[in-house]
């Protein structure tokens, strides 16, 4: 009786080692040519292998993740309402409803007109109303409302914050919504395009703005009075208002897309000092009354200075939450993550591409998302929601999107930036932490989910297939990876 007893123990300890050894894996892989695949379950590699190439202990966490988003403007809208109504709810099906595809959860809009509006608008163009009296966001119910309502039909918990790219252009110096000149802009493209360089215009288009009215980076465009300053935080106030009477809630806001940035569709130029004085005097005090978030940003530029400048102003500090990061703004992330870690942290806008939405853009994305992400961001944001092919906006900037229609309106197509963004944002949700990981192999992002589970995102941006060894708590497992592709999988 005690050796029948002892031999099915003994069965029993090798079938659950068996199962341990049987363990699998659920695995998805894209290539240009071949996006979202699922791929065979993987299991546990038999034997031992003393290093592997990428080493995951789930007890070694750095942030918490709080979602990814896509932003909504304009052109996005123009695009997608050219589909026929089936095919546009599939869209915001993939993209809003959680647990199916994107799981889209913290969406930006603009404040008023973008460089991807159909064209310059704001919401009161009176000049001189300081009380902001013809305020109205009747604009907006054409395009924006009725593109972020369409969202929030998929997930009416989606969050949204919002930022302005240019004041009414009666509170500028210039009275113009530009910021450069397109005379002087296509001077230098000329010039460019003369020594053989690539640009990212694909047209100009004439904004009217005479080269001695440019007000240009390391000057401040909005006028520096009192009462402009009172007028605008009002007129974020009544933006606030305005969209909580539409059952659309903005919980945060940021006072300006890229405040060092002159260009020559719908900007601001601001001094970190301008901003100061606006966000500790006046935004603030607004938005507090409105329990309305505010963020510095959005940050353009890699100079820690320009953030230093109003975190440290006892002021602005008492109502600054969190810090948006964009473009070369990526440099100066890691020491402001450094050096103020109670704030929250946002990349912004996922740099724009050229319009031909091919892999070299994915691949760039992709290395985005890494930086990113291992420099502490809690929220990653992709910029163009849907374009028309070829994607070119107003003022002829051809950009990449997550969806391309087709000039004749009957099909579209998710782009292979789309996918990246899947590979992370299906997989990776609210409340996730990012796992520090080990190893030669750093193509590699890793997160725990609040149920426990572990997502991996690995590329492989060779010209060949890769094996790689992952060590995920101490099991290993050795996929193939395919070249040029990248892989999620989750434990």
């Amino acid at each position: 009786m005690k050796t029948s007893a002892y031999f099915t123990a003994i069965c029993a300890c090798l079938f659950l080692f068996s199962c341990q050894k049987q363990k699998e894996v659920q695995w998805v892989s894209t290539t240009f040519e071949n996006p979202w695949v699922v791929e065979p379950t993987i299991q546990q590699a038999s034997g031992q292998q003393a290093e592997a190439d990428i080493l995951i202990d789930a007890t070694k966490t750095a942030q918490t993740i709080d979602g990814f988003g896509t932003c909504f403007n304009e052109l996005g809208w123009a695009s997608l309402s050219k589909l026929d109504t089936s095919q546009r709810d599939s869209i915001f099906h993939e993209l809003f409803k959680p647990g199916v595809g994107a799981n889209f959860m913290i969406n930006r809009m603009p404040i008023a007109s973008n460089d991807f509006s159909l064209d310059y608008y704001s919401y009161n163009d009176t000049d001189g109303d300081f009380e902001m009296k013809n305020f109205s966001i009747e604009h907006d119910r054409k395009t924006l409302i009725p593109f972020i309502k369409a969202a929030l039909q998929e997930n009416p918990d989606m969050k949204l914050w919002a930022s302005p790219w240019c004041p009414p252009v009666w509170m500028k110096y210039s009275k113009h919504y530009a910021s450069r000149s397109t005379i002087k802009m296509q001077k230098r493209l000329k010039s460019i395009l003369k020594e053989g360089e690539s640009t990212y215009m694909s047209r100009i288009v004439d904004n009217g703005l005479p080269e001695d009215k440019e007000i240009l980076e390391g000057n401040d465009a909005f006028i520096q009075k009192d009462e402009y300053f009172k007028a605008y935080a009002l007129y974020f106030s009544k933006f606030i208002d305005a969209y909580r009477n539409e059952g659309i809630d903005i919980f945060m806001v940021m006072p300006q897309n890229e405040p060092n940035s002159a260009q020559i569709y719908p900007s601001c130029c601001w001094t970190a000092k301008g901003l100061n004085t606006f966000i500790g005097k006046y935004l603030g005090p607004a938005m507090a009354e409105k329990n309305v978030d505010v963020f510095y940003g959005t940050i353009e530029r890699a100079n820690v200075a320009l953030v230093d400048t109003v975190l440290q102003d006892p002021d602005s500090k008492k109502y600054v939450k969190g810090v948006g990061f964009q473009w070369a703004g990526k440099d100066a992330l890691p020491i402001v993550a450094k050096n103020n870690s109670t704030l929250k942290l946002y990349q912004t806008e996922q740099e724009c591409g050229n319009g031909k939405n091919d892999w070299k853009g994915a691949t760039h994305s992709w290395n985005l998302m890494k930086h990113y992400l291992k420099n502490g961001v809690n929220v990653y944001t992709y910029w163009n929601t849907s374009l028309m092919q070829g994607g070119i906006s107003r003022w002829g900037w051809a950009q990449n999107s997550l969806i391309t229609v087709s000039e004749n309106g009957k099909s579209f197509t998710f782009t292979p930036e789309y996918y990246v963004m899947k590979h992370v944002s299906h997989y990776v949700l609210p409340g996730a932490k990012r796992i520090q990981t080990e190893g030669a192999y750093d193509d590699v992002l890793a997160f725990i989910n609040p149920d426990g589970s572990i997502a991996v995102i690995v590329g492989n941006n060779a010209d060949s297939d890769k094996i790689i060894s992952l060590n995920v708590q101490n099991e290993i497992f050795t996929p193939t990876l395919k070249a040029h592709s990248l892989n999620t999988f989750l434990f």
